[in-house]
């Protein structure tokens, strides 16, 4: 994969991406290539991209707001929705222009359109209506946790359903059977704080700063994860639910006792102890549940996948149960328009479109997905 980054005036981060080689799950069969235009706001990186059959990336660009918010230690979402204003337009222009294709050569237009910020989602709605509504062409709209678990089809190209995959970002802490293109059954999920949040807030405890995850991963390479021991929480009757906020709480508790007795904070052994009390209880989880499901495949997608001590202890432990383990690259962990176009493509297979009525739903949930569709019937 081929990743080509450029830091604006502005802070922001360009990145175009693009596959390697050639792939086309419909050539060679007699079947019509299909292709994808897809659009994703859902919070701070402004992407468009093109894909062709649901795995084949023509193009996958991205415009991520990071710098800007790092200053605030957060997102903070007026400013992810002005900024998504100005870079939505170019986004969708150099996504075309390096896929070499016209809004012409689309088939359909797939968004983003929830969950996430209601004003960072409109943005990329409205947009896709427009394209959609001036050229004619299906829209489809795509739910974002939907779209990180299929950024596994972009480079397993033979991953086909029924597989697990946990699901793990800033928002989004979940442990799902895929069933099938577009079936999901929710076995798991989180009762408080998802993983990435207890990242974000541990990094700002420690002095690392926003984006917690990656400064969290990179600090505990330099520490020790048997420095200290922070509690894993087991919810009965929930086997497969997640909390983190005592663990969070704990490590809040730890920092301010040791300052408050003037101690000095190694925060790479916090870092490390974290660090290590989260990811075993997400690979046990997801472990326990491929067994008990009868899966031999377990996926994982979000920001948090491309956590270096998850994807390491998930790969052993794969290993160790006879498990076919999956994951994409961390650049497709991250919130892109790639994903959202491999799951638009099932979604438009399936005749499943949506009207220009489309509207952003900021707590939009995962399952029951009959429920979430609206035909247009006047298109």
């Amino acid at each position: 994969m081929e990743i080509n980054k450029n830091v604006e005036d502005d802070g922001v981060i360009f990145m175009s991406i693009k596959e390697n080689g050639e792939h086309s799950e419909n050539s060679g069969n007699g079947a019509k290539d299909v292709t994808i235009l897809a659009i994703e706001s859902s919070c701070d990186e402004t992407a468009a991209a093109v894909v062709r059959n649901g795995r084949e990336v023509l193009s996958n660009i991205i415009s991520s707001q990071i710098a800007l918010h790092t200053v605030y230690g957060g997102v903070v979402p007026e400013i992810a929705s002005r900024k998504h204003v100005e870079k939505i337009n170019g986004c969708v222009r150099v996504a075309l222009s390096e896929a070499g294709l016209t809004l012409d050569d689309i088939d359909a237009v797939a968004v983003t359109y929830g969950p996430g910020l209601v004003g960072a989602l409109l943005v990329g709605v409205s947009e896709a209506k427009a394209i959609a509504y001036a050229k004619k062409k299906p829209l489809i709209g795509v739910h974002h946790i939907e779209g990180h678990i299929c950024a596994n089809y972009i480079e397993n190209k033979d991953l086909m359903p029924p597989f697990a995959c946990l699901v793990v970002s800033g928002g989004h802490s979940h442990l799902v059977i895929v069933r099938d293109y577009g079936k999901y059954e929710i076995i798991g999920q989180t009762r408080d704080d998802a993983a990435g949040e207890a990242f974000d807030k541990v990094a700002r405890a420690i002095g690392l700063g926003y984006p917690g995850g990656p400064k969290i991963d990179k600090a505990a390479k330099e520490g020790n994860p048997e420095a200290f021991t922070f509690p894993q929480a087991k919810i009965a009757g929930a086997d497969y639910d997640f909390s983190f906020s005592g663990l969070k709480s704990s490590v809040l508790n730890y920092i301010n006792q040791a300052k408050m007795q003037g101690q000095e904070l190694n925060a790479n052994d916090v870092a490390a102890s974290f660090q290590k009390a989260v990811v075993e209880v997400l690979a046990e989880h997801a472990i326990r549940a491929c067994k008990e499901y009868g899966m031999d495949c377990l996926a994982i997608a979000g920001g948090v996948a491309s956590n270096t001590a998850l994807r390491d202890l998930l790969e052993k432990e794969c290993a160790a149960n006879n498990i076919r383990f999956c994951r994409p690259s961390p650049v497709l962990c991250t919130d892109n328009a790639a994903m959202i176009g491999a799951a638009g493509y099932y979604e438009f297979m399936q005749g499943k479109t949506f009207g220009l009525d489309l509207n952003a739903v900021p707590n939009l949930p995962l399952g029951d997905r009959e429920r979430r569709y609206h035909a247009d019937k006047n298109r």
